[in-house]
């Protein structure tokens, strides 16, 4: 935020501005930047999946639109959707089901609030920034319930009660995870996080000690199922509940769950970037010059292209054993981990 501040006062005629003011117009260009940023991968990430799942199925995706390997299919898929008719089912309740969209892409959006991009360059710099982002993402889980609810569709709200239990459930191993990271870190601050792995890739804390890595894993696959994607789409399972939960949506509202679908997965993966594979910090001291901005997208990228790729190749589980992983597997396995990394921090003489 204070890079954009300070660029603000380089404009001619805003040096008069007040400093309330000025953090005002930085905080809403900040706000307008992120708002496009997510859209822009929405249709860079439709695009991207649909050629990841035509190369993991032996075909080719989409080839026309746009020429060049259909690039500009996902524009054309935005268009179709905007142009829609907005239907709300004359049973649904009306408040509910208007405002459920908006909830949660807005819980996407005040996430991605404290992502450092580079260093300096975030929107809202909290000492508690990593509880914060775990904190204001689980409006979307309130965002899904008001959705099944108020369709007053039974399959919504079925998918909806399947998501709040399962992202409800895969929350605690997902946080459990960033635990040890925070305790050698000391610091819930997520530019601070990101600044302690510095000085090359064998200080990135996925290979600080062997409970780090395991404890990136168990992030990356409680993160699959906290954005609801395969093998753990439960929510949304179409051959038992339509689409699940936004069944009902048309038009504009539905573009703004699918829109916060890609947000959340990419939000998972630029967190996975910054908690464990040194945000902004390129693996080797010497490629230091490329912009801090474009390695973190990148490896954020790398992560999504990973998410995909599970996605894409194992079939979907059953409810139960979605429950089963999460309570008797990863829960247990990231409490091993908070505790061994804290035993090896002990051992090594890195607690302070």
């Amino acid at each position: 935020m204070q890079v954009l501040t300070d660029w603000l006062i380089t404009i001619p005629g805003a040096g008069g501005m007040s400093e309330q003011a000025l953090h005002i117009a930085g905080s809403s260009i900040m706000a307008v930047l992120m708002f496009t940023v997510m859209a822009l991968c929405a249709i860079v990430f439709t695009w991207m999946e649909r050629k990841v799942a035509g190369f993991l199925q032996s075909r080719y995706g989409p080839m026309y639109t746009g020429r060049w390997h259909g690039w500009a299919q996902a524009v054309a898929d935005m268009l179709k959707i905007l142009g829609k008719e907005d239907i709300i089912p004359a049973e649904a309740d009306k408040g509910a089901f208007i405002f459920a969209p908006i909830l949660v892409l807005l819980g996407s959006l005040l996430a991605w609030a404290a992502i450092p991009w580079a260093p300096g360059f975030v929107a809202a710099d909290f000492d508690l920034g990593l509880f914060y982002i775990f904190a204001v993402s689980s409006l979307v889980i309130i965002g899904i319930l008001m959705a099944g609810w108020g369709s007053n569709n039974k399959w919504a709200l079925y998918g909806a009660a399947r998501g709040a239990a399962q992202m409800v459930s895969y929350e605690i191993p997902l946080a459990l995870a960033t635990i040890p990271v925070i305790m050698y870190t000391g610091s819930l601050n997520t530019q601070d996080i990101v600044i302690a792995q510095q000085g090359g890739f064998w200080n990135w804390y996925i290979v600080r000690d062997p409970f780090l890595f395991v404890a990136f894993f168990l992030y990356f696959i409680a993160s699959i199922a906290e954005t609801n994607r395969g093998p753990f789409d439960m929510p949304e399972t179409e051959s038992e509940l339509v689409a699940g939960y936004h069944t009902e949506y048309t038009g504009m509202r539905f573009a703004f769950f699918f829109l916060a679908e890609y947000a959340n997965l990419f939000l998972v993966s630029m967190i996975a970037v910054l908690v464990f594979l040194g945000g902004w910090w390129s693996p080797i001291p010497g490629l230091d010059f490329l912009p801090a901005a474009l390695t973190f997208i990148f490896k954020g990228v790398l992560i999504v292209f990973l998410n995909m790729w599970v996605r894409w190749t194992l079939p979907r589980v059953r409810v139960d054993q979605l429950m089963h992983l999460c309570w008797k597997v990863m829960i247990p396995m990231a409490l091993i981990c908070v505790i061994g990394s804290g035993i090896w921090m002990m051992v090594s003489g890195q607690a302070g």
